[in-house]
């Protein structure tokens, strides 16, 4: 008789059952590491790596794959506990402490409270008709909160939104690859790949480098949303868990709020390397692979067009100067491209960001403080979207800019999110679940990596950012 290792003193213990198959033909289960990409593809993408390349060249380019293969581990013990309880990492870090779940969900809120996403997506569209930014931005966070609560089965919605962005962007790099992109760069690149410590060191902020690289991908609370995105893909034993669902267009199933585990029998072990290979598979050759093409060739576009320019700021008016760039260099109509598909890409992530911070605060809060009440997480789901999107819209309104203590915290709480939470996958993962599955050897060394390289992070932007504030 099995008896679960997962521990049961704060949550109600798990169901015991097997591990389903994985299907022969695993086509249809690609997607959400396309979707951790897409919504990662933000403004590190589009300004802050092709902000660093305008201004030292290609040299840090290792740094983005570092950054990029570190959260990869991460991601895949993230998914870890999932594919084997159907629970999300979250529920799993509150089965030690009641309150985990609320730390992370808290610091997610503060960190994308301000709607900085859909501003800079706003701002791209004025450069193509003018207009209002804030009204657009308000315009684009009520589609935004329609979308999410409207659709069916919303993870599917987001996908296919995600799957446009993925396409738009992939067409902005063939058309960069055939005309903006020159040979200087691809020699560049091959150089930035390789770390020469007798190079000089580019006169660019320690901070700035090292956020690039801890958050070149993802980075924060997004890459905790896996353990969502491939439980309502299916994934593992996410399949005995109802997806989520529109509480107003979808069919809400009653479910369990405490997930499942399987006894690791010969069976289920050898169903457990199927569904863990493909998963490690399916994150590498998607959410690794885009994210790393998306910041090499975006940067190398940055350093085919503006790099030695003078005066170019590390925020959203980059993109305008490299735009005007682009239709001094190839002709008006890839500026339009660029200003297009940055616009639409920005939105696309701004909409991941509001899927992510309340999937993660709506599973928090039903599984772990309304148990036992009759609201579904659907619901609450439906509630923290709109909640997102009304006091976005209340933000916009009032013509606040975004004050520096937000920024502040922002920064603060993404790196300290990384650094807690990669301790909590090492207990989480070593103390949950049985031996034959547990994390061990080189992953568990990834682990220990990722905690002393987030820490780090963690130490050195709070010594920056108390700099900041109080000189």
């Amino acid at each position: 008789m099995f008896t679960p290792t997962v521990p049961q003193h704060v949550l109600p213990p798990v169901t015991v059952r097997d591990l389903p198959d994985a299907p022969v033909s695993k086509w249809r289960l690609i997607g959400p590491g396309l979707v951790g990409a897409g919504v990662g593809l933000a403004s590190g993408e589009f300004i802050l790596w092709p902000y660093i390349a305008s201004q030292v060249g290609l040299v840090f380019i290792w740094g983005a794959l570092i950054g990029i293969v570190t959260q990869w581990f991460l991601n895949m013990e993230i998914e870890r506990y999932t594919l084997a309880t159907g629970e999300t990492a979250l529920t799993g870090f509150s089965r030690f402490w009641k309150h985990w779940g609320a730390v992370f969900v808290v610091m997610t809120l503060l960190s994308n409270l301000w709607p900085g996403w859909v501003t800079t997506s706003a701002t791209m569209v004025t450069y193509l008709t003018g207009g209002n930014v804030r009204f657009i931005a308000i315009g684009m966070l009520l589609v935004i909160a329609l979308g999410l609560t409207l659709a069916p089965v919303i993870y599917t919605m987001l996908e296919r939104v995600i799957f446009v962005k993925i396409a738009l962007v992939v067409t902005l790099i063939v058309v960069a690859v055939l005309f903006a992109i020159n040979a200087d760069a691809w020699v560049a690149l091959g150089r930035g790949l390789t770390v020469d410590a007798s190079l000089p060191v580019p006169p660019l902020e320690f901070a700035l480098l090292m956020g690039a690289i801890a958050y070149a991908g993802a980075g924060g609370g997004q890459n905790l949303c896996q353990s969502n995105w491939i439980r309502d893909k299916g994934l593992g034993m996410g399949h005995y868990v109802p997806r989520l669902v529109s509480p107003v267009t979808g069919h809400e199933e009653a479910a369990s709020s405490t997930g499942f585990q399987f006894a690791p029998t010969k069976e289920n072990l050898a169903r457990w390397r199927a569904w863990w290979r493909f998963a490690n598979v399916e994150q590498a050759s998607t959410f690794a692979v885009v994210s790393f093409v998306t910041i090499a060739l975006m940067s190398m576009l940055a350093y085919s067009t503006v790099f030695g320019k003078e005066g170019l700021a590390n925020s959203i008016g980059f993109l305008k100067v490299e735009g005007e760039a682009l239709q001094a260099t190839v002709g008006a109509w890839f500026g339009v491209l660029f200003w297009v598909i940055g616009a639409l890409s920005l939105f696309a992530s701004a909409m991941g960001i509001v899927d992510y911070t309340s999937r993660l605060a709506s599973d928090v809060l039903k599984t772990v403080y309304l148990r036992d009440r009759p609201i579904s997480v659907n619901r609450v789901y439906f509630i923290i979207v709109w909640a997102m999107a009304l006091v976005g819209i209340a933000v916009l309104l009032a013509g606040f800019d975004q004050p520096l203590i937000l920024l502040v915290l922002s920064a603060c709480f993404a790196a300290a999110m990384m650094f807690v939470y990669s301790i909590l996958l090492i207990v989480l993962n070593r103390r949950a679940l049985p031996g034959p599955i547990k994390v061990r050897s080189y992953r568990l060394a990834a682990l220990v990596w990722s905690v002393a390289f987030f820490g780090s992070l963690t130490v050195l932007t709070l010594l920056q950012q108390a700099q900041k504030l109080f000189g």
